[in-house]
């Protein structure tokens, strides 16, 4: 949820904000009418209130004789205060409708348009080749690899679980393991606290974090229980210092969050079909950051930073995009993606991003601090939190299809070694 002052004061930012994401201007309109009729809400109820505590000591000091009389108008005036109050619980109800239709107000530096527009910050590292002489029939993709491995079983997955399932198995499993061990550590050494998370959570964590509005269909959700699988760890680390005032003093709280993740994937059908690049189950490691607003763009920097030492170090070809406007997730207030260069697609395809929510799921989730430390007991301020993925299954595609051989082998990038046992090649088993 925004911060109601932006609303009421600078309205116009609000408007300009939702219309970037595609939205329409109403949506603040109605927000600031609601906001209006909460506050004249509050105001009558109070008003009330104090008329009644007065009229209560009028009754109390009054002769006996008149106070049969004064007490069938308390009793009166205690119906008008009552129905004051519902009045004041469906302002609040409709303000919290209203404004909850209004997503992050981005960030000025974050382009305009749609899924297309994104602007390319800068791709690093040597898109791979293959010599034809060496590869006649170009390079295998990663699900042809996997097989030849042993490393990835869809057809079994699909059998057990349906569509868009798998198994992971041999090295295929231990370059997973591997993989997210290495990140972890890569974790740790960025001062980041390890964290195993639920994977279900409750509506309130969920509704929080911003996951329950337009894409609230590619989430699963077990009804009998009334609980939600997570698409990933975020959800789960935004909920752990929900209602919590948080000591922010010696810098941002930083954690890495490993789980597995599960998407429904709705209205993917027939997208990325072939192989482990779209499926409903996944294990990812999620940086997650609760930080002072004023530290949160220097944060969001060294996120992306992280994620680009990863993919450098494992010798992907990458780009880094900002993502425009209309395709920021309703928290996100500025959303860099990383995408790796996947050779049989010819294409760069997501592997990572990292968002800046600025203060929006603080505020759903009620999470606060005090911005100084001779500020004991003093006004507390809503933090802001981030985001960024420092590794996932999906980077078993890059990984494979990159550092192929000509025999179906695969190269071990160097960094991933020491937790594959040292283990240098993939051997083909098939």
């Amino acid at each position: 949820m925004i911060d109601p002052a932006l609303l009421r004061d600078d309205p116009d930012r609000v408007i300009r904000s939702q219309v970037a994401r595609g939205h329409s201007p109403e949506t603040v309109t109605a927000a600031i009418e609601a906001d209006r009729a909460r506050r004249a809400a509050i105001t009558a109820f109070e008003e009330l209130r104090a008329e009644q505590n007065a009229f209560g000591k009028r009754v109390a000091q009054a002769p006996k004789d008149e106070k049969a009389g004064l007490v069938a108008q308390a009793k009166d005036l205690a119906n008008r205060v009552k129905e004051a109050q519902q009045a004041v619980t469906a302002a609040e109800e409709a303000y919290a409708a209203a404004a909850g239709r209004i997503e992050n107000i981005v960030l000025d530096a974050v382009p305009a348009g749609g899924e297309d527009d994104f602007v390319v910050l800068r791709e690093v590292g040597e898109v791979p080749s293959f010599d034809p002489a060496e590869f006649p029939e170009g390079p295998l993709d990663h699900l042809a690899l996997g097989e030849k491995l042993g490393a990835i079983d869809m057809e079994r997955g699909a059998k057990v679980s349906g569509a868009r399932f798998y198994f992971l198995k041999g090295v295929g499993a231990r370059l997973e393991i591997a993989l997210m061990n290495y990140a972890l550590a890569k974790a740790l050494d960025a001062g980041f606290v390890p964290m195993v998370t639920p994977t279900l959570v409750r509506p309130d964590i969920m509704a929080g974090t911003g996951f329950l509005g337009a894409h609230a269909d590619e989430i699963y959700r077990l009804e009998a229980d009334d609980l939600y699988l997570v698409g990933t760890s975020e959800v789960a680390l935004a909920g752990y210092h929900k209602d919590e005032i948080i000591d922010l003093q010696d810098g941002p709280l930083r954690y890495a969050g490993w789980s597995t993740c599960y998407r429904r994937e709705a209205g993917s059908h027939g997208k990325d079909t072939r192989g482990i690049i779209r499926v409903h189950q996944f294990n990812k490691l999620e940086m997650f950051v609760y930080a002072a607003p004023e530290d949160a763009e220097a944060e969001h920097e060294r996120l992306l930073a992280l994620e680009e030492e990863m993919l450098q170090s494992l010798g992907l070809a990458y780009r880094v995009i900002d993502v425009a406007a209309g395709d920021l997730g309703s928290s996100a207030a500025r959303k860099f993606d990383t995408e790796a260069w996947v050779p049989t697609q010819n294409a760069y395809r997501e592997l990572t991003s990292t968002s800046n929510c600025t203060t929006y799921q603080a505020r759903r989730l009620d999470i606060r601090h005090r911005p100084s430390s001779d500020a004991v007991g003093g006004k507390t301020q809503h933090v802001a939190t981030l985001n960024g993925t420092l590794a996932t299954t999906r980077w078993i595609v890059a990984i494979l299809e990159t550092h192929q051989r000509p025999d179906g082998s695969v190269l071990v990038p160097e960094p991933l070694r020491p937790y594959l046992g040292g283990l240098e090649i993939l051997e083909p088993i098939a």
